[in-house]
């Protein structure tokens, strides 16, 4: 088998898996499990074998015309080169964990059957846009996850919190992808193709006419998709679908979908300074911001999602600095140990007993009941602060290094505006980012909550991926000296500055905040169970607003309720509060864009019936009254009948006589 005919098959066995589980999901449920994971085993493994048949090769170009349009064509195309094969890897052996840890993780859900096709077609949809080399089909797979992502978050689509966040994540995500279609159009009148190869050419010769524009526009759709600044709100909220989803689009799909397109695209925005400082300041504003909002969090998943909003940030912030590798490399290395952390997360709720019990400071006595998900957890949660020797160290310093290096001059092209901005809040990310995995690590493991009921050990299934995740977590760091070759030729080992300073605040954070928790749990332990533990000098309202965004009770609200041991509260201080519901930007986006819609769409919703009804209305009744006059007319009297016939001949006779006479005269 060629290696394009075997690059072929990987994105379409999940996709056959999925048409065939759509169709015989219901008539022969025995073969849905085996029809969900079989298939995207297979893709995993021919990932593998196109990974090692591409190699550090020379890229993979081969093409076929779909359809004359009459102008720009659209092609059958496949780009492969070294990052795109490793992400393909990740992408079905992500999916894979997913669909295994999820045959027991939803066991008894009634509609696993339609969940398994979609997890598949979602897979299909990545492997697409990883491998094509044409834009209109990398724009078919990230419209197909967009679709696919809106069902799976609202598959408890039984309460209301799932179905808004559906809803907000397709419209979200579309804002973005509106401006991202018109980037795509203008970018291949410039280039005169759709094909990625001949855009890359046309930049390299200096042919591309708009490129800034272009750039901001492709930029939109990027921040929708991969959740950043300013449309990264639909993540967080997203968590209300299934834990083995938010794995899956958190670590190999979606999200990541994003990311992608700007690393195979990187010369279009380098081609603009004015793009790449945007690109720095969106990823500095993500960065600092989601780390301040995951510090703030009770339920474990939206500390997570506000994780992978600033780890995205980081990738981005690599690729406005011009390192595309060192941006690939840690989505790859983020991809292995975050969905190591929500599968992880997941055996924690399963434990808990429902997810009503997500939230971090309600928790107790889980560290001796699930050691599977403790031990592989705490080894995510340490590559997630980025504590060597772990990948989230290798990946996350090949970023702060190219930071430094654009910060220092050393980088062609690169504006240092850029590099300093990307360097100075990828260390202060750092620091934010091991306060919160290390406050993550307390709470639930370490909390002094309420101890849910022992629901037994936990399934074979959910507990093996974690060790399968568990070794790319550990090992993928020691394969950055071999990495270079697959990527750009740069060199992705740490640099001795970043590395020191980056190891030095992610300490410092970790040590703060264990020191904080020591603090908050004395204090807990001497306050009266259900004393008023929230901010006195917060906003009316404000709590409430609190415990709605984070799906917790308000402590102190319900008598009896415990008082938290919660090391964020102290540390963020009267920020706390604010950073715990996103900053309000939920409220800003609702004054500005929600209520004026709504009031535009009552305000039509009046004139029409009002205004347009009234004279439908109207134009019916006419017709109806002189209907009515008539048929009062008709008596069914001959003598009313030859009464008005004479009266009618005399008006006639009298009115020819008048015209007569007046004739004559």
């Amino acid at each position: 088998m060629t290696l394009t005919t075997t690059a072929v098959l990987v994105p379409l066995l999940p996709f056959l898996g999925a048409a065939a589980g759509l169709l015989l999901g219901r008539r022969a449920p025995g073969f849905v499990r085996p029809l969900a994971v079989l298939p995207t085993l297979a893709a995993a493994a021919l990932a593998v074998t196109v990974a090692i048949g591409q190699g550090g090769g020379p890229a993979t170009d081969i093409a076929t015309r779909l359809t004359p349009t009459g102008s720009i064509p659209i092609d059958l195309a496949l780009h492969i080169d070294g990052f795109a094969a490793l992400l393909a890897v990740l992408v079905g052996i992500v999916a894979s964990c997913v669909q295994i840890y999820s045959t027991a993780y939803l066991r008894d859900d009634p509609r696993y059957p339609s969940y398994a096709a979609l997890v598949s077609l979602f897979t299909s949809a990545m492997l697409l846009v990883v491998y094509t080399g044409d834009l209109m089909l990398l724009l078919v797979g990230w419209e197909v996850m967009g679709i696919c992502s809106y069902f799976l978050v609202g598959h408890y689509w039984e309460t209301e919190a799932a179905r808004a966040a559906s809803l907000k994540a397709f419209l979200v995500t579309k804002l973005g992808d509106v401006p991202f279609l018109f980037g795509i159009f203008a970018l291949a009148a410039d280039a005169g193709t759709f094909r990625i190869t001949g855009i890359l050419g046309t930049v390299a010769s200096g042919g591309l006419d708009h490129p800034t524009l272009i750039a901001l526009l492709l930029l939109a759709g990027v921040a929708g998709k991969s959740a950043q600044f300013p449309l990264h709100t639909w993540l967080p909220d997203a968590m209300a679908g299934p834990t083995p989803v938010s794995a899956l689009i958190h670590a190999a799909t979606m999200v990541a979908a994003g990311i992608y397109v700007v690393a195979r695209l990187l010369p279009v925005f380098a081609a603009s300074a004015a793009a790449l400082v945007v690109m720095a300041v969106m990823a500095a504003i993500t960065m600092v911001g989601s780390g301040l909002a995951a510090l703030a969090q009770d339920d474990i998943k939206r500390v997570l999602a506000y994780s992978t909003v600033g780890q995205l940030g980081y990738m981005l912030g690599a690729l406005a600095v011009g390192d595309r590798g060192a941006a690939v490399f840690h989505l790859i290395s983020h991809g292995a140990f975050k969905a190591l952390l929500f599968l992880g997360a997941g055996v924690i709720i399963h434990a808990a007993g429902t997810n009503s019990l997500a939230a971090m400071s309600r928790m107790s006595g889980l560290a001796r009941r699930i050691p599977d998900a403790y031990w592989t957890v705490t080894v995510g949660l340490l590559a997630l602060a980025a504590i060597p020797p772990f990948a989230g160290f290798f990946s996350k310093e090949a970023v702060l290094g190219a930071a430094e290096h654009a910060a220092t001059g050393a980088a062609h092209g690169i504006p240092g505006a850029a590099g300093w901005t990307v360097l100075v809040s990828g260390l202060l990310t750092a620091l934010l980012t091991a306060a919160y995995a290390t406050r993550l690590w307390l709470l639930a493991f370490k909390g002094t909550g309420i101890e849910a009921p022992d629901h037994g050990p936990q399934p074979v299934a959910m507990n093996a991926v974690l060790w399968v995740l568990f070794l790319p977590t550990v090992a993928l760091g020691l394969a950055a000296p071999l990495l270079p070759g697959w990527f750009d030729g740069r060199s992705l080992a740490p640099t001795l500055t970043t590395s020191v300073l980056g190891t030095g605040v992610a300490l410092v954070g970790g040590l703060v905040t264990y020191a904080a928790w020591r603090h908050t749990t004395a204090l807990a332990a001497r306050t009266p169970i259900g004393a008023v533990v929230t901010d006195p000098d917060a906003p009316p309202g404000l709590a409430e607003e609190t415990a709605i965004a984070t799906h917790t009770p308000v402590y102190g609200s319900i008598a009896g309720a415990p008082d938290p041991a919660d090391p964020g509260r102290l540390l963020l201080g009267p920020l706390q509060p604010h950073a715990a519901v996103g900053f309000h930007l939920d409220a800003v986006y609702s004054a500005l864009f929600v209520r004026p819609v709504r009031a535009a769409a009552s305000l039509v919703r009046f004139l029409d019936r009002e205004v347009v009804d009234t004279y439908v209305r109207g134009a019916a009744a006419t017709p109806r009254w002189l209907g009515a006059a008539v048929r009062r007319a008709q008596t069914g009297n001959v003598q009313t009948y030859l009464g008005a016939l004479l009266a009618g001949s005399l008006v006639l006779a009298v009115a020819a006589v008048l015209v007569a006479t007046g004739t004559g005269a």
